[in-house]
């Protein structure tokens, strides 16, 4: 494959990556309108609960779209091996979640520390949107770290990590896999802080797959990065405020 169709490729797959999650986003609100006209009462839905039920939709449609299509139309199947979920999670991969974390932290910091130099607009304290605001009860927490530390970690390493990282590499080096995939996965998190910060955690997490062999050390870093980022915005939100002054 040349150059130009190898760029073509790799611009191609993130294109197709990116429309499928907006796709299955653009579907959610579409069956939410749809119920509506039922006159079913979503209102009377506690906001947490409704929040959790739409992120799993979102992402199990976005996951069948992504996947689904291509082999409906091609019959280009995506295997296990593909996305790097061909055997169970091992021991090893525990240990390597960890690893990864100081890695990622060393990162990040120097990335960071980049952006603000390039990127002098960006405000880099600003919170994130998360989707869950005002949790008040203890099944509301749970419900939103179900839907923040397990579903959106798994499913995003499906999409990012495991499909569309896993496919580039066939096609492309290394490095050049990780950038396309490091780029979209900060994009469609739509909050520039945010991005700067999972764009070197998206790299961390691709070398985890490449040196594991496996997309589960990809995936546990990631919760792991999403639990610690829960407590701090849910749970203990005055250690924030204390380290910033």
């Amino acid at each position: 494959m040349s150059p130009m169709r190898k760029f073509g490729y790799a611009i191609g797959l993130a294109a197709w990556v990116f429309a499928g999650f907006m796709l299955a986003q653009l579907l959610a609100i579409g069956v939410v309108e749809f119920l509506k006209l039922l006159h079913i009462p979503l209102g009377a839905i506690n906001t947490t609960v409704f929040n959790t039920l739409a992120a799993a939709m979102v992402y199990g449609m976005a996951i069948v779209i992504v996947l689904g299509v291509p082999w409906l139309i091609s019959k280009k199947r995506t295997t296990l091996k593909d996305l790097g979920l061909q055997r169970l999670l091992s021991w090893m991969d525990i240990l390597w979640a960890p690893a990864g974390a100081v890695v990622y932290l060393i990162l990040t910091t120097l990335v960071s520390a980049a952006a603000s130099v390039v990127l002098p607009f960006i405000d880099y304290a600003q919170k994130q949107d998360t989707g869950f605001s005002q949790l008040a009860s203890q099944p509301e927490y749970l419900l939103a770290f179900v839907s923040l530390v397990i579903i959106a970690p798994f499913a995003e390493e499906i999409l990012f990590r495991g499909y569309l990282f896993g496919k580039l590499r066939k096609h492309m080096s290394l490095w050049a896999a990780i950038l396309v995939t490091s780029l979209l996965f900060g994009l469609v998190h739509f909050q520039w802080n945010v991005s700067v910060d999972v764009f070197a955690l998206s790299i961390v997490l691709c070398l985890l797959r490449v040196v594991s062999g496996s997309l589960w050390p990809s995936i546990l870093l990631h919760m792991l990065k999403n639990g610690i980022a829960f407590y701090f915005l849910f749970i203990n939100p005055t250690v924030l405020s204390t380290l910033g002054g």
